[in-house]
């Protein structure tokens, strides 16, 4: 490296010293913000990070698999894969580092099997709230501004019954991870919690700001529930009664056709519900759970459709 003389330099400051300097003109506009930004969901590689792929995932380097792999700056954990890690604080701090050595974003962890929030038993459903406090103070830590936990409950007691035990057991978590500042948000993920209009009664009876739902494209299964003829939901409707609540959304994908769309939901028209109707501009989670083609290719063509259909939203 050529080093400056003292004639060099001392020119340099004086006309610096003017407020001229040679220095390369910078824009003062920002570049635009985006319609809504893209995440990764740890389940779209659930094959791989369970080791059933073939190929073994670190969990721990998932931030540096969604960045390098994928061009991706945000991600959604799993409790499934840190289940025994759980009350390890190195652990956990080696896993903010990852992050942050990537520079990739923390946006929420998704909790699953701690128990049914809206269990009929009190003590049982006292325990499950419990349960998801380690995992809101990971959240926490790791700078997530949300939990996703589910609403379930003995879908046998029927539909007013169960949206007050849900209610309550919702209600009294998300207390607590108010304190932490972050949020408590559900998914439409099976029974009557895919049913649009139930769940969003649920949360009007929960009525805290720090209480919302991430509506998935694909998850509105009913099964059979007594005194419910249908067993399945109709997407759009449902993530259309979702979407006031929405503090994140979810985008499920199975397979695509040739063009590249996913056959199960018309991502046009449902991004046209989440962005243009309910003005969400958040992440949105690439949520890949299909068989026919890997898991890696699966993510890549979710990302690409998404990216397609926020650019012609974006031209209007």
């Amino acid at each position: 490296m050529r080093l400056w003389s003292r004639r060099e330099f001392l020119g340099y400051t004086a006309v610096a010293s003017t407020g001229v300097a040679f220095l390369p003109a910078v824009s003062a506009q920002a570049p635009p913000t985006p319609l809504f930004r893209i995440s990764l969901a740890q389940w779209s590689h659930h094959r791989a990070f369970f080791g059933r792929a073939g190929e073994k995932k670190d969990p721990l380097r998932f931030a540096e698999i969604a960045s390098k792999d994928y061009g991706i700056d945000a991600i959604e954990y799993v409790n499934q894969f840190y289940r025994d890690k759980k009350n390890d604080d190195n652990y956990l701090k080696d896993l903010k580092k990852v992050a942050d050595d990537n520079k990739v974003v923390s946006v929420l962890i998704m909790c699953d099997g701690e128990g049914s929030l809206g269990d009929p038993d009190e003590k049982r459903r006292r325990q499950a709230v419990d349960n998801h406090k380690r995992w809101a103070e990971w959240a926490k830590f790791l700078g997530c501004h949300s939990i996703r936990v589910n609403a379930a409950s003995d879908w046998k007691l029927g539909f007013a019954e169960t949206q007050k035990l849900a209610a309550d057991g919702l209600r009294r978590l998300t207390e607590f991870t108010a304190t932490l500042g972050i949020n408590t948000i559900v998914e439409n993920h099976g029974g009557l919690s895919s049913h649009g209009a139930w769940l969003a009664g649920v949360m009007k009876l929960v009525d805290h700001p720090r209480c919302g739902t991430l509506p998935d494209f694909g998850n509105f299964n009913l099964g059979k529930i007594p005194g419910i003829s249908e067993t399945t939901y109709d997407r759009y409707k449902g993530v259309d009664e979702l979407m006031p609540f929405a503090k994140g959304v979810s985008a499920k994908s199975h397979d695509f056709d040739d063009k590249g769309n996913e056959i199960f939901t018309d991502y046009r028209k449902m991004l046209d519900i989440v962005v243009r109707k309910h003005k969400y501009h958040g992440y949105i989670g690439i949520e890949y759970e299909g068989s026919k083609r890997s898991e890696a290719e699966g993510i890549r063509l979710t990302k690409k459709l998404l990216e397609t259909v926020r650019e012609e939203l974006s031209r209007g």
